[in-house]
C-alpha cells in the first residue's frame, strides 16, 4: 500500500515522503494514528501545501521532547515490592508501576512511552530504564526496586 507520510517515522521515511508499505501496518497503526495519509494526488498535494505548517508542528513537539528529556537527567525513581529472601520479587514491576512513581515526582511520563526491552523488573536492585519520547530523542533513568518492610 504507497502511503504519504504526515511526519518523521523511524525506520520508515521523513514528512511528505511517499512509501510502500504492507496495508496491515498501514491500516492498523499509520492511518489512524495521523502518521500518514493513503498516497492520493489530492492528498500529496494537500501535504505540499501545508509543508511548512506540518514542519513546523514537528519542531514544536522535537523541542518538547528536549525539555523533557533534560527533567529526566539523573531521575532515580523508588518503588517498594515485596521481595523474598533471595531478592527476587512477588509479581513485577512493570510500565503503569513506573509511570505512576515518575508521576508522584511530578514528571508525566506515559506508560507506552517507558521501554522494558528485558521485560518487566523481577529482582531488587537497581535498573537502568529507557525512556522513548520521541522519534529521535531517547532517555535513561534508574530505577530502584526494594523491599517492603
Amino acid at each position: 500500500m504507497q502511503l504519504i507520510l504526515m511526519e518523521r517515522v523511524e525506520n520508515l521515511g521523513e514528512l511528505g515522503d511517499v512509501v510502500q508499505v504492507q496495508a496491515g501496518y498501514a491500516r492498523n497503526f499509520l492511518v489512524p494514528t495521523g502518521k500518514a495519509k493513503v498516497a492520493t494526488p489530492e492528498n500529496i498535494k494537500e501535504v505540499e501545501e501545508r509543508r511548512a505548517e506540518l514542519e513546523r508542528l514537528a519542531r514544536e513537539r522535537l523541542d518538547a521532547a528536549n525539555l523533557r528529556q533534560q527533567d529526566l537527567v539523573d531521575v532515580r525513581v523508588t518503588i517498594s515490592a515485596k521481595a523474598g529472601t533471595e531478592g527476587k520479587l512477588f509479581g513485577s514491576i512493570g510500565t503503569s508501576e513506573i509511570a505512576t512513581a515518575l508521576e508522584e515526582l511530578s514528571l508525566p511520563i506515559e506508560k507506552r512511552e517507558i521501554r522494558l526491552p528485558d521485560g518487566p523488573l523481577r529482582t531488587l536492585g537497581e535498573h537502568e530504564v529507557g525512556v522513548h519520547l520521541h522519534t529521535d530523542i531517547d532517555a535513561k533513568i534508574v530505577v530502584v526496586v526494594e523491599a517492603e518492610d
